[in-house]
């Protein structure tokens, strides 16, 4: 018989052990949901990491419209030389588009990047639970909503997390890693793992509504929204101040124009609706742009005009 003691001592030992390392090694696929801005830019920076992709897109327009989008934005790479064209077919041999959501289903990780709008984000997520085997994990590039919201309904919120990429992915090199209420040491694990293959740094943050990013700059777009619509100064006053006082390679209104002011209103619309507070209130003058489809470069007009491969057009005076 084994004495008490000897019991003890050994539950010690074993409690002492190291726990087995999270093998984020295993992810060789990523399907994505959604192929916009978003998710053809977390497209590239897999494919670039050497993973195989699928996206998945609602209609054959859409995924023609995507698979432009990429090739056209990888075409201004080649023209900056910041990439070769071995390079540009490397990354497409990699990605596959679809309109059947069913062929991601063995993707070791899947990533939603479509709008900010909760239902949508839990129709996908629960239809994707039925259809995976119980270890994927399903990420969401929301930047403003409950990760436990999205996770609810699924048998696997433990494996839910929030990876909050910026624009443009490929080249912004942090993304906010967001646990949700039930999400495992194991996923966050796995999640920084990847997140490290891509070459990004991960930074955690608690589940609140904005997170770091998008609660920081909210805020500073709004306010030069504010100053234009108030007759202060023109928008290329406003970028020219504000780069030059503050060292920064975008002004606040071509970086509004570059992330779609349609998706800024969205975020803004959440926060003031979650927070109250009165710096996320949306602009009116954007509320006007965008229902005038005024929403940035992916429409060639938005607070400045751009033209089809999104250069900003100088205006002579």
């Amino acid at each position: 018989m084994v004495s008490e003691e000897k019991k003890l001592k050994l539950q010690d030992l074993i409690d002492e052990m190291p726990l087995p390392q999270v093998d984020s090694e295993r992810i060789e696929s990523v399907g994505i949901i959604g192929g916009g801005i978003m998710g053809t830019g977390i497209a590239q920076a897999s494919s670039q990491a050497g993973l195989d992709v699928i996206i998945v897109e609602k209609d054959e327009v859409s995924s023609e419209r995507s698979r432009k989008m990429l090739s056209e934005a990888m075409d201004r790479e080649i023209q900056r030389w910041g990439m070769t064209i071995s390079e540009k077919k490397a990354i497409l041999q990699r990605i596959r588009w679809t309109t059947d959501i069913s062929e991601v289903s063995e993707c070791d990780i899947i990533i939603e990047a479509v709008d900010e709008d909760l239902n949508l984000k839990r129709e996908i997520f629960r239809k994707l639970d039925r259809i995976c085997p119980p270890d994927t994990i399903f990420v969401s590039n929301t930047s403003t909503l409950s990760l436990s919201k999205i996770a609810d309904g699924t048998s696997r919120a433990d494996k839910t997390i929030g990876m909050h990429f910026l624009n443009p992915v490929p080249k912004i090199p942090v993304v906010e890693i967001v646990r949700g209420i039930e999400t495992s040491d194991e996923t966050t694990k796995i999640a920084r793992g990847f997140a490290k293959k891509l070459g990004k740094t991960a930074v955690e943050v608690f589940e609140y509504p904005g997170f770091i990013t998008t609660r920081v700059i909210i805020p500073f777009l709004n306010e030069a929204m504010h100053i234009l619509m108030e007759g202060l100064a023109t928008a290329e006053g406003i970028d020219t101040a504000t780069k030059l006082g503050y060292n920064l390679p975008i002004g606040p209104l071509e970086l509004a124009d570059s992330m779609g002011l349609d998706e800024i209103l969205a975020w803004m619309e959440t926060l003031w609706h979650e927070l109250g507070e009165p710096r996320y209130r949306p602009c009116p003058l954007l509320r006007k742009y965008v229902r005038e489809g005024k929403l940035g470069k992916k429409t060639g007009e938005g607070f400045f005009k751009y033209d089809s491969h999104g250069r900003k057009i100088i205006e002579s005076k």
